[in-house]
């Protein structure tokens, strides 16, 4: 017999082939190797034929140079911490590509000097704001926080309501992370209830800032009450507003969630919010408010720890100044569109053998952002055990999606993994959160995971329910 060895094509001849030359070019050598060296492997061992090494070590090969795989989100959860918050719209994309190489980030093209980082940014934010006397950017906006308790509360106290001590993601505390500068809480009022008097009894020579924090992810309701900004600015000291989930203006359909201009006006002397929310941009932590206090945080020495690279003010600059973010997009998507929508696809799967059929559904808002505000939606409903097939897709041939027009093909395409939820014992398919440009691979992902023209992969037991992923 035929030592299989034999049968095992040179590496460097599978390397010369121009597809893995390619793939060479854009993922790296070593990754190309280690792929062909599993395809070789597998001739080895007698589950793959000789001539399909190159095919084989391909389909092995990541669309892109990094681990992080992209992935449609059809959970109707708009700010999806997991899935990476906001998606960037077009424009913050391409900024992110123009400021991958060498840049103008802090050099005066004109008069050939050092100038200031991050100008197009900052202005950009400045003008979506104007209540604002100056404005930062940080890391996040836990960064923000914590940069404004080290330049005004460390070795001072910080009063805030017992009711605002909030625990944000991954077990991160608002109260740990004031007390981690040395300031010292003076919490006032009780858990449902806080009164004006509470805050001018605490407020005293040593007190740093007052400190209005919006809950996450959870609503107080019945026998409540709380303290406006407007009055909090009376009482003399800062008053610093996290408003969280980045609105920066006040929006139609969220009339009670917080924004950073109705808050500057109301007299907050700081805002604090995430960029990568409701205003749809990067990581990034935004301080607006007073322009002394804005100054003196910039100036501070640990701001330089908590300093944002060039891609983040880059996609930022092209948020605010760019057509609608995808988030903002989601949001505004009537129900008659999404129900249209779903109708459409449901019946395109029901005619290929799947089951599937359009039900309504209920989207939300996500990332500690709008807690309790339901949006009506639609979705695609299948049965459950698709769940998790949608999740761990196989590979297909590239001919199998077509890549939207405003989309340049990979090198290799494969079926998008699809994240949608459980509900009542069937998959869910949130179109909110599918833009319409997806709808293409939506439908392949679906085709691949029912098993049309290929294997499918499916839960031990298809009736088992699996839980909902932490918004």
């Amino acid at each position: 017999m035929t030592d299989p060895r034999r049968r095992v094509p040179r590496t460097d001849v599978v390397l010369a082939e121009p597809r893995l030359a390619r793939a060479s070019a854009q993922l790296g050598g070593r990754l190309v190797k280690a792929a062909v060296a599993a395809a070789q492997q597998r001739v080895r061992d007698g589950e793959l034929a000789a001539e399909d090494v190159v095919d084989a070590a391909l389909a092995a090969l990541p669309p892109h140079g990094c681990s992080l795989r992209p992935v449609l989100n059809a959970t109707g959860v708009l700010v999806h911490t997991n899935l990476g918050r906001a998606p960037l719209s077009g424009a913050a994309a391409d900024a992110l590509v123009a400021a991958a190489g060498c840049t103008d980030l802090e050099y005066d093209l004109a008069g050939g000097r050092r100038a200031e980082r991050g100008r197009g940014a900052l202005s950009a934010l400045a003008a979506a704001v104007p209540a604002a006397g100056a404005v930062h950017v940080v890391n996040n906006n836990a960064a923000a926080i914590l940069l404004t308790a080290l330049a005004l509360g460390a070795g001072r106290e910080v009063v805030v309501s017992r009711g605002e001590l909030v625990e944000i993601g991954d077990g991160f505390r608002i109260p740990a992370l004031v007390e981690s500068v040395g300031a010292r809480l003076r919490e006032v009022g009780t858990t449902n209830r806080v009164h004006l008097r509470d805050y001018a009894d605490a407020i005293g020579p040593d007190t740093g800032f007052v400190l209005k924090v919006h809950p996450s992810n959870f609503l107080v309701s019945g026998f409540t009450a709380e303290v406006g900004t407007a009055e909090l600015a009376g009482l003399g000291p800062p008053v610093v507003v996290d408003i969280g989930s980045g609105l920066l203006r006040p929006h139609p359909l969220l009339p009670a969630e917080p924004d950073a201009s109705t808050a500057l006006r109301a007299g907050a002397s700081l805002v604090t919010a995430s960029a990568d929310k409701l205003l749809g941009g990067p990581q990034a932590g935004l301080l607006l408010g007073d322009a002394d206090l804005v100054q003196r945080l910039r100036r501070h020495p640990a701001a330089r720890a908590m300093r944002v690279d060039k891609l983040t003010l880059a996609a930022l600059e092209a948020t605010l100044l760019g057509p609608q973010p995808p988030v903002v997009r989601m949001l505004a998507a009537t129900a008659a569109e999404l129900t249209e929508r779903a109708g459409r696809l449901a019946a395109k799967l029901r005619a290929a053998g799947v089951d599937a059929v359009a039900v309504a559904s209920t989207s939300a808002v996500g990332g500690g952002g709008a807690p309790g505000v339901q949006l009506p939606s639609a979705a695609i409903a299948l049965p459950v055990h698709y769940a998790a097939a949608l999740r761990q897709p196989a590979a297909v041939p590239s001919t199998a999606i077509a890549p939207p027009p405003d989309r340049p093909a990979a090198p290799q395409q494969a079926v998008l993994p699809v994240i949608g939820r459980v509900h009542d014992g069937r998959c869910l398919l949130d179109l909110r959160t599918v833009d319409p440009a997806d709808e293409p691979a939506l439908l392949a992902a679906v085709l691949a995971a029912g098993g049309i023209g290929r294997v499918v992969r499916r839960t031990d037991d298809p009736e088992r329910r699996e839980p909902f992923t932490e918004l």
